[in-house]
């Protein structure tokens, strides 16, 4: 191996370490890290990175404590990438009309964490967290969840074939199925997560592993399923058979229950993300509107508005708090207190 030369390289090279350590060491529950979740750790320490590097070509790295040594800067160092970060990246967004930021610096702040334990704990290098010099950034107050409509629903069904058994072709019938699951209240990594095994159409159910624990965990939670989405998911096997990476006697062959189109592996979350967009735009909305957990909370609002009670919409989801049932759905739960009293008509 080469001799690492500059403060870049060996913070190329601590970054790469960073991930094999997460990739092969579990997190504070015992249970292992989730790619998406070292992505985001990954992302955090090489925005501070290229910030370092940034500072060093400018010539003002004489002024940061130890950054020759990498990673080994102090406090007020890290304290002014928070800033810069936060003057680049939070930029001003409303979604309830009372302002408000993206909350970008306080995620970056959290995920970066990680590398300054692994560097305490690998080479005893003082972690900054540990300051109470440290500027904390808070979370951003989250507004109201927007719950779609019945109507926007309905229209999405309909520019996915509707699930007529004349529409055959892969990706209608595919993404026809998808947004009936999506209906059902799983959340994207859990659709996406999703076993063509993980299926009992004949009991109108599907088992929904959790994401952070071993496929054969005994706490898999039980997704009753409506009638027509039995009905899609069972037009997209008959689709999905055709497919060669169905085939079992496939070199290619894969087992998840949603395929992308071309032959390209399983869906990943920018496929879907791109499709409920494009479903969206095809139905004549605005693809803003709406993302993939959208449906999650109107799947909350439906259970809600039908009376369905608390106990058990939390035991669908795998809820442990009561502040997740009332935060699903919160935006329509004027509406749907109006409507109940309405229900009982004159009381006198």
């Amino acid at each position: 191996m080469h001799a690492l030369r500059s403060a870049e390289d060996v913070r190329t090279s601590l970054i790469a370490e960073l991930e094999l350590h997460l990739e092969t060491t579990t997190n504070k529950h015992g249970r292992p890290f989730q790619r998406r979740t070292i992505n985001a750790y990954k992302y955090a320490a090489t925005q501070l990175h290229h910030w370092l590097t940034a500072q060093e070509q400018t010539r003002t790295s004489r002024r940061l404590a130890g950054v020759e040594q990498g990673f080994l800067i102090d406090t007020a160092t890290l304290n002014r990438f928070f800033r810069w970060y936060y003057q680049e990246h939070d930029v001003p967004k409303s979604q309830d009309g009372k302002g408000g930021y993206t909350g970008g610096v306080n995620t970056v702040q959290r995920n970066l964490r990680a590398l300054f334990l692994y560097l305490a704990e690998e080479y005893e290098h003082p972690n900054p967290y540990d300051d109470p010099k440290l500027q904390r950034y808070a979370t951003p107050p989250m507004g109201k969840p927007k719950t779609l409509s019945a109507e926007f629903i309905t229209d999405c069904l309909k520019a996915t074939g509707n699930g007529s058994p004349k529409v055959r072709d892969f990706e209608t019938v595919r993404n026809h199925a998808i947004i009936r699951v999506l209906t059902e209240g799983l959340r994207s990594d859990e659709l996406l997560n999703l076993r063509v095994q993980d299926l009992d159409l004949p009991g109108h159910t599907l088992v929904v592993v959790p994401l952070k624990m071993d496929r054969n965990s005994l706490d898999g939670r039980v997704i009753p399923l409506q009638p027509k989405t039995v009905k899609a998911l069972t037009r997209y096997l008959r689709v999905r058979a055709t497919q060669r990476m169905a085939n079992p006697n496939s070199p290619d062959h894969l087992d998840w229950l949603w395929l992308a189109t071309r032959n390209r592996g399983e869906l990943g979350y920018q496929g879907l993300h791109r499709m409920v967009k494009r479903v969206a735009t095809l139905a004549g909305y605005d693809p803003s509107a709406v993302s993939p957990h959208s449906f999650c909370h109107t799947w909350a609002d439906d259970l809600k508005a039908a009376g369905v009670s608390g106990e058990h919409i939390m035991a669908v989801r795998g809820w442990k708090s009561p502040a997740m049932l009332r935060r699903y759905g919160a935006d329509m739960a004027s509406q749907r207190a109006v409507d109940a009293v309405h229900q009982l008509g004159d009381r006198y």
